[in-house]
């Protein structure tokens, strides 16, 4: 879901330069024919890295962090496109 104007994150940057020195091509602040936003993005394999930060997550009652729905239903909405998505 792409709302407005990307801000990455330090930590999105920091993993944008990470897979650059290690030779992953991709695509920075991807958007999907559909309309979905991704952090990193190869189109042509249908490969996207989201890098999420603590909103994304919520505790489950042992302690565990889980996808919140929102995060949750993108990620399957995408995989039913084709996608593969990295978190």
């Amino acid at each position: 879901f792409k709302r407005q104007a990307s801000r990455p994150s330090k930590l999105q940057c920091e993993v944008a330069a990470s897979l650059t020195r290690i030779g992953w091509k991709y695509k920075f602040e991807y958007a999907t024919s559909e309309g979905f936003s991704l952090d990193m993005a190869q189109p042509e394999s249908k490969t996207g890295i989201e890098v999420d930060g603590p909103w994304h997550y919520l505790t489950s009652k042992n302690g565990a962090k889980v996808l919140n729905g929102s995060t949750k239903f993108k990620s399957r909405l995408l995989r039913c496109l084709g996608w593969t998505v990295l978190h």
